[in-house]
């Protein structure tokens, strides 16, 4: 039989295809970093999930490559291909929530932004990242850390169940009853089972919370580390937040004549009683002495999205990233020398706290191995200059070059960059090997490979 053509698939799919033919086509093949630069054969914005099913079937009856996109954060541009067909689930956005059961299904395009939006009228969240324009599938497929994480666990942790399309055009349901070799794979494996067109997420309540930025001088970011760390190791679940290092950012809470200066900071989130807020965060006006912030009550969506406009589209992006088990003085002392030298008001490092009840899964539980680390570190390279690519790279090489031996041997798949792929093994440690046969199950033929890539 002859292989099927574009035409075909256009009459088949419910959403437009896009060919380098078409106004548009540029379009519809970028992607958030502007460093990736691809050209696929079509680019298939699904409506729905037979669309979905359609893309797959082409792909693989005409041996493309199969890009699978969502929010499109992907750092290595995981989301596009050359040459290949890209299965675009932009369009598919919807997020129903039940608040009798509170849960809510969103489908695999949906962003953060459009999950908080539809659980917030309910007085409803979910862990979900730090930029509310990334995707929820993406996110939660590889782990999914934010600022709920240390109260409600990661993100994955909170999936109940996801429809999948696998590589040979089927869609299945993966939950604890379906399939839960599948579901235990996705919880943590990143895209390389199938592509998931709508997730299925378990809601607790949080509605406002008390928190926000937290600015301290540079020469105080080893106490305020130092602090954070011995702090959130017992502290209330119902904490979150993270410490960082950012260029100040011309904002109106923060001094004019500081504009452009790097700092350290805290970005505190208290989701216990708002009463109770200003007293939870204490401790972090009592380390060093604050230079600004922008601290009080607020709706959860509001810190949800506080930092999107750093990140907008079009930015170049290098990150590098490691579990931390233990932040020690000697990593601490790493950071120092290194993150000074921000190239970028949209560069930051973020040192994520992953207790609590991240820690009460087990680590074979889920895909998500690293259930021992306390911390998840990223070092965030982002900038509008093409120009400055070398010189940047190298800063964040150079600082993942000093972090790497006070760390883990493995990071979070969410952070890794294009040149990560040979870490995959180390970044599931015990699971890699259950993982491998979960992929020689649903595609054995490595069809979902633009990935960090488990190999079947």
């Amino acid at each position: 039989m002859a292989k099927p053509s574009i035409d075909q698939l256009r009459e088949r799919a419910r959403g437009a295809v896009v060919t380098p033919q078409d106004d548009g086509y540029d379009e519809a093949r970028a992607v958030n970093n502007a460093m990736i630069d691809r050209r696929p054969a079509a680019v298939v914005r699904c409506a729905n999930a037979g669309d979905v099913m359609a893309t797959v079937d082409f792909a693989r009856e005409n041996g493309l490559d199969l890009a699978v996109r969502g929010g499109g954060h992907s750092v290595p541009g995981f989301g596009t291909c050359d040459d290949g067909v890209v299965a675009d689930l932009s369009a598919m956005r919807s997020v129903r929530v039940d608040p009798v059961r509170r849960t809510a299904r969103a489908e695999g395009g949906a962003t953060w932004g459009d999950f908080n939006a539809a659980t917030h009228a309910f007085g409803l969240a979910a862990t979900g990242g730090i930029i509310s324009t990334t995707g929820v599938g993406g996110l939660t497929l590889g782990g999914g850390i934010g600022y709920l994480a240390r109260g409600l666990g990661l993100s994955c942790d909170n999936l109940l169940s996801a429809d999948v399309v696998t590589a040979d055009g089927q869609l299945l349901v993966a939950s604890e009853e379906e399939n839960p070799d599948l579901f235990w794979a996705l919880r943590g494996g990143g895209g390389n089972f199938g592509a998931v067109t709508s997730f299925e997420f378990r809601l607790s309540p949080v509605k406002d919370i008390y928190g926000g930025p937290i600015l301290y001088e540079l020469d105080d970011a080893g106490t305020v580390l130092r602090s954070f760390r011995d702090l959130i190791a017992d502290a209330p679940e119902q904490l979150g937040g993270f410490p960082a290092f950012q260029i100040a950012p011309p904002l109106p809470f923060i001094p004019e004549d500081r504009h452009g200066e790097p700092f350290v900071l805290i970005v505190a989130c208290w989701a216990g009683p708002l009463d109770e807020g200003e007293r939870a965060l204490q401790p972090f006006h009592d380390i060093a002495p604050v230079v600004a912030e922008h601290v009080g009550p607020m709706p959860y969506p509001a810190l949800n999205s506080a930092f999107d406009a750093l990140v907008p589209p079009g930015l170049q992006h290098y990150w590098k990233a490691n579990f931390v088990t233990e932040l020690s003085d000697d990593a601490i002392e790493a950071h120092l020398v290194h993150a000074p030298r921000l190239p970028a008001v949209n560069s930051t490092v973020h040192i994520y706290p992953i207790n609590g009840a991240c820690h009460r899964v087990a680590q074979d539980a889920t895909a998500f191995a690293y259930r021992d680390a306390t911390f998840a570190t990223v070092i965030a390279g982002m900038w509008p200059d093409p120009a400055d690519n070398e010189a940047n790279i190298a800063w964040v090489r150079d600082y993942y070059d000093a972090t790497a031996p006070h760390s883990e041997e493995g990071g979070y798949i969410n952070f890794m960059a294009d040149d990560d792929q040979g870490r995959i093994r180390s970044n599931y440690k015990g699971n890699y090997d259950r993982l491998a046969a979960v992929k020689r199950a649903y595609d054995p033929g490595n069809l979902f490979h633009l990935n960090q890539n488990i190999k079947p």
